[in-house]
């Protein structure tokens, strides 16, 4: 089941250890894009503030359509996931859990 990404990031809780599938509609040729497994980190117990408590994953993955590389950075926080697509819309990312 996709979920669509909101401007509330998602639960590390149920996110943390496992892989997800992201999807998003590329900005210059809207075609929709599927990214493989991508892992979620844990966040930062050791960080000194909840500023620094971030951990990042980075991936690229290049448009079918277009060949145009997106830059995809999976953010952990205490206050959930956020998972950032360069160049693309927030809200025209979406997530899956991968089993």
């Amino acid at each position: 089941m996709w979920i669509q990404q909101t401007s509330t990031p998602a639960p590390l809780s149920e996110l943390q250890g496992h892989t997800v599938g992201l999807k998003f509609e590329c900005n210059q040729c809207h075609t929709e894009v599927f990214t493989d497994s991508i892992g979620v980190p844990a966040a930062d117990h050791l960080a000194n503030s909840t500023e620094d408590d971030g951990q990042f994953e980075k991936e690229e993955i290049k448009c079918p359509g277009c060949d145009m590389t997106h830059e995809i950075t999976v953010k952990s926080t205490f206050e959930g996931v956020t998972f950032d697509v360069s160049e693309v819309q927030p809200a025209s990312v979406s997530y899956q859990l991968n089993h």
